[in-house]
């Protein structure tokens, strides 16, 4: 158990559970080595990625997203991906994952310790064509030799799903395409799903609409949520998500992030305020909200020199508290 978990048990002591059932214990995904950086522009040291994922790997999260085999002239940023798989040192009890977005890339993949593919595809066409340059299924397509090898090789395989929760293009996205989507991935023997708001267009009544209905339909289909906070809606996106009995999101430190296909796209939901928000409510994750603070504000900070996303760059958990003022005075001084 955490001890930011513990913290926030005792500060909130007495406090009537929510009207509706949550899972006691949720899994998060730090994908800010790759999600997170991917968009920065100034190129960041290997040495110093490598650095921030190891810290990572010490914070109790149980997976980490590390970089993706992308063509290096697609994603400059993420060059370096055999050389920040070499890098890391593996934490035992901690999965680690890469993006794979081809079969060149999964064969690069094969040369690393990850122990999780994670795919991707577009459940809507007209984003399809931006990020891959072609419908959705004839994109899928191209991943059946990917799955092929990945279930051979005994990977996890993730079946990514952009603009599941809307399209900036199409707009939002019906219950029936991402259904369709999801069925292409269960049917090709991929046992675990991503479904994601890439361009932050989700809001709580479509997240869990979507959410609940796949658990219905899918019932033996892992199914994590991947959420942005374009619009401030990322923590209430994750209640409703929750309310839906998903068990496993996606985060990035420092709320860094998004995609570069889709218009207006900004940062992913802060792995500091969902590990707050889930010590709150009582949802265990192992993770410690301390040690995640710690590295944004710092390693992470230095390393994309600008302002993060995540209001914990500033603000402190909800439980700290401060020295009572003999006077009136401005806070700070």
């Amino acid at each position: 158990m955490s001890t930011s978990f513990e913290q926030a048990r005792t500060y909130a002591a007495g406090t009537a559970p929510l009207p509706f059932p949550i899972p006691a214990e949720v899994t998060v995904q730090e994908v800010g080595p790759r999600d997170g950086f991917q968009l920065e522009p100034g190129t960041i040291p290997t040495a110093e990625k490598v650095a921030i994922i190891d810290a990572l790997s010490a914070t109790g999260v149980p997976r980490v997203q590390l970089t993706s085999f992308v063509r290096p002239e697609a994603v400059p940023q993420l060059a370096d991906a055999a050389e920040v798989m070499a890098g890391f040192t593996p934490v035992e009890g901690v999965e680690y994952s890469v993006l794979i977005p081809n079969l060149k890339g999964a064969e690069r993949a094969l040369q690393t310790p990850a122990d999780c593919w994670e795919l991707m595809l577009s459940s809507t066409d007209a984003h399809s064509i931006a990020n891959a340059n072609r419908p959705t299924a004839e994109a899928f397509d191209r991943l059946r030799p990917v799955i092929e090898l990945g279930l051979a090789e005994g990977k996890h395989l993730v079946g990514g799903l952009a603009t599941s929760l809307g399209c900036p293009f199409e707009g939002r996205t019906p219950f029936e395409r991402v259904a369709w989507a999801v069925a292409l991935y269960a049917d090709a023997g991929v046992g675990h799903v991503t479904i994601a708001d890439t361009a932050g267009l989700a809001d709580p009544a479509h997240v869990h609409e979507i959410a609940s209905r796949l658990r219905q339909e899918f019932p033996d289909l892992r199914i994590t949520l991947h959420l942005h906070n374009t619009r401030g809606l990322g923590m209430a996106n994750v209640i409703s998500g929750l309310a839906a009995g998903i068990t496993d999101f996606d985060s990035s430190i420092g709320g860094l992030g998004g995609c570069p296909y889709a218009p207006g796209a900004t940062g992913n939901i802060a792995t500091e305020e969902l590990v707050h928000l889930l010590d709150l409510l009582g949802v265990r994750t192992g993770a410690d909200l301390g040690a995640l603070t710690t590295i944004a504000r710092t390693a992470v900070s230095a390393a994309v020199r600008h302002p993060l996303e995540s209001s914990f760059e500033k603000a402190d958990p909800s439980w700290v508290l401060h020295t009572p003022p003999q006077r009136q005075e401005l806070a700070g001084k």
